[in-house]
């Protein structure tokens, strides 16, 4: 079995199998599947981790591309946390084969101290992060709750240890009217695309009360078919944004309601649906992040970056949800690319290549030590001193 040798006093180090994470990495980075639809990616994912000796269920608890894998048979569990979904037209924009690289190789990092920790250590893939809701789904099915610690890290221009996402709403919007011609008969028609425009207003006034901590932002994804006849149907996706989930549903109330403005004014009709349940803010493990950011500085990452470029950390992640029931943290990587970031074009570019080949090796390196130390015994005593008598 590769890597399987239990190197008796070092640390989980996931160098010794980097180029299978490079070369997993790097195919997942050129086959990008937008969420639900990641089949080769979960196929990839579940032959690298039996070629590791996991134990592997892919279709896990009914979701066709989410897998679960595991080694050992401890009593305490830790999880690591596989992203693989791409966005639609931008690719690997947010890097997420380097998450599942970083996750899946800190699983085989930590092998060797599975039985001695009395541990089983746990991968599990999850598909539809960006903005399908993936993780929340699976909790509700049951994943992650027997977890005692939730590990994985998120690839960004800077490194940035603690997690502070926004809670948020994902929103399908649809005005419905009549169609007539523009010239001839405008009066028959009911204008759908004049509803959008009514609500884009509405809701520029809007951003004027907004609390601080919120975003409200979207597309219109259908604006009409032909300059000559009035738009029956126009649709989009909106995201409304705040600090917690408490805060977030008062705010994407008064969102509808100018959609709902839209509809009166222009005689419509308006569906405004959930896309998926709301991403929750984050709750971090404090003992878990201080284990992380110590072995970072060790490895020579440099967390001291201005904090304006650090704001990935903002970004909002179904991995919030995950974070009501288990401990977890989700620290961000730095690929020392500022002021390319993520979901732009030049971001899935810097997700291959050497850089991205550090983030996989640092990455992986520290999730699996991050895991070692917080499961395992106490450190020795410095030489000299003597245990205090309890």
């Amino acid at each position: 079995m590769p890597g399987a040798a239990d190197r008796s006093g070092a640390l989980p180090d996931a160098t010794g199998h980097l180029d299978r994470l490079i070369a997993y990495s790097e195919t997942l980075h050129a086959h990008p599947e937008t969420a639900w639809e990641e089949h080769r990616a979960a196929r990839w994912t579940a032959e690298l981790l039996e070629e590791f000796g996991f134990a592997v269920r892919t279709s896990y608890l009914g979701f066709p591309t989410a897998l679960h894998a595991s080694y050992g048979s401890g009593r305490r569990r830790v999880g690591f946390i596989v992203e693989y979904d791409a966005l639609p037209g931008l690719g690997h924009a947010c890097g997420h084969n380097l998450i599942a690289a970083m996750s899946a190789g800190a699983a085989i990092a930590l092998r060797p101290w599975a039985e001695r920790f009395d541990l089983r250590v746990d991968v599990i893939a999850t598909p539809a992060e960006e903005g399908g809701g993936g993780k929340i789904e699976m909790l509700d099915a049951g994943a992650f709750r027997d977890l005692d610690l939730a590990l994985m890290a998120h690839p960004a221009p800077v490194d940035a240890p603690r997690a502070e996402p926004y809670a948020v709403a994902h929103d399908h919007v649809r005005f419905t009217g009549r169609a007539a011609h523009a010239a001839a008969y405008p009066h028959e028609g009911r204008n759908a695309n004049d509803a959008f425009v009514v609500a884009q207003v509405a809701l520029g006034l809007l951003r004027q009360q907004l609390p601080p901590g919120t975003r409200v932002h979207g597309i219109q994804t259908v604006g009409g078919q032909a300059p000559n006849a009035i738009p029956e149907v126009t649709e989009g996706r909106w995201y409304t944004r705040a600090e917690t989930l408490a805060e977030l549903e008062p705010l994407r109330d008064r969102v509808r309601r100018c959609f709902e403005a839209g509809a009166l004014a222009t005689d419509t009709a308006l569906e405004f649906t959930p896309e998926s349940q709301s991403y929750s803010e984050f709750r971090t493990d404090e003992r878990a992040l201080e284990i992380y950011t110590r072995h970072a500085r060790a490895l020579g990452r440099r967390l001291d970056a201005p904090a304006e470029q650090q704001t990935m950390n903002r970004a909002s992640t179904d991995m919030g949800n995950v974070s009501r029931h288990v401990p977890a943290i989700h620290p961000y990587i730095g690929l020392g690319c500022f002021p390319v970031s993520n979901h732009q074009p030049g971001f899935a570019a810097a997700c291959v290549g050497e850089a991205a080949n550090r983030v996989i090796a640092d990455g992986a390196t520290l999730l699996a030590r991050t895991a070692h130390e917080y499961f395992g015994p106490p450190a020795d005593p410095p030489p000299g001193r003597v245990p205090a008598q309890v």
